[in-house]
């Protein structure tokens, strides 16, 4: 165990990344009132521009996406070493952890002290994805199935304030960090949290070296409720929605792709997914789609 370092909350996108990290905000805090969604201050999401522009001291925008890729390491060990007050930090990331032309990992394991995983069934983050992106369903699956997916690809468009993320497919992306060679993880499915929420929190915060009493837990559980989210959000919009995009937090449930998704765009994602689908429970022996 480290003494310190940086714990990534990875997951692929819309699998319970921002709900998780509000948990992890009201635990951190302990307050007797929920946090609100636009005060989640758990560390800047891994391909931040403005985080890894700081940290260079040099605007990243004039560097080539593969330099800005071999630089990413570095920005993490830096933080870690001379910038972090505290012993560990938490941020969000959604690249897969993959290695640079140099053979090093996008991401440092000397600064990492170990990567939370949030994990969901790719055909309901097949739904979500959709809904986050304003696409159609078999864009979205489309998507999740190939191995050259990333976000933020500049390509001479508009400069965004994230660096390019490479993804890949969502089964190369579990893998990537759940079978990682150099560092440690910690799975948690999404559905869990949903239906076994005190025993797959608490295991999170212990992995997190974080408070673990029931009371605190169940708070922090009870504050992240999805009700409240929605609430917050209907009041206040919600920061980190993308503009396209009436609600962020949109239904915050399993087993909607059993009514949206057609029987082809299923077994789309099975072919392309059932070795990892079956490794986490999302299909049963016979290869068919568990109900959760």
């Amino acid at each position: 165990m480290k003494a310190r370092g940086i714990y990534w909350l990875a997951s692929y996108p819309k699998s319970g990344n921002t709900w998780f990290r509000t948990f992890l905000q009201n635990l951190l805090q302990d307050q007797p009132e929920p946090i609100h969604i636009n005060e989640l201050h758990t560390g800047s999401i891994a391909s931040a521009r403005g985080w890894i522009d700081e940290i260079l001291g040099f605007d990243s925008a004039d560097l080539y996406q593969h330099q800005i890729d071999q630089l990413r390491p570095a920005v993490y060990d830096w933080e870690v070493r001379h910038h972090q007050t505290e012993p560990y930090s938490y941020h969000k990331i959604h690249d897969a952890c993959w290695q640079t032309t140099q053979h090093n990992w996008i991401l440092s394991p000397e600064a990492t002290a170990g990567a939370l995983y949030i994990i969901r069934n790719p055909l309901d983050v097949a739904i979500s994805y959709a809904n986050h992106n304003q696409c159609t369903l078999d864009h979205a699956i489309q998507c999740l199935n190939d191995s050259q997916h990333a976000l933020c690809c500049y390509r001479g468009k508009k400069l965004t304030n994230q660096v390019e993320q490479r993804l890949g497919s969502w089964s190369e992306h579990v893998e990537s960090w759940v079978d990682h060679p150099e560092i440690d993880s910690h799975v948690i499915r999404y559905e869990d949290m949903l239906h076994n929420p005190l025993a797959t929190f608490t295991q999170a915060a212990n992995y997190l070296q974080l408070a673990t009493e029931t009371s605190k837990i169940n708070q922090a559980i009870q504050h992240a409720d999805f009700s409240i989210l929605q609430a917050q959000e209907q009041a206040t919009p919600f920061k980190e929605r993308p503009p396209q995009v009436t609600h962020f937090f949109r239904k915050g449930v399993s087993g909607g792709w059993q009514e949206q998704l057609t029987p082809q765009q299923i077994q789309s994602l099975i072919e392309h997914h059932q070795v990892v689908m079956r490794r986490f429970n999302y299909l049963d022996a016979s290869g068919n789609p568990n109900i959760q």
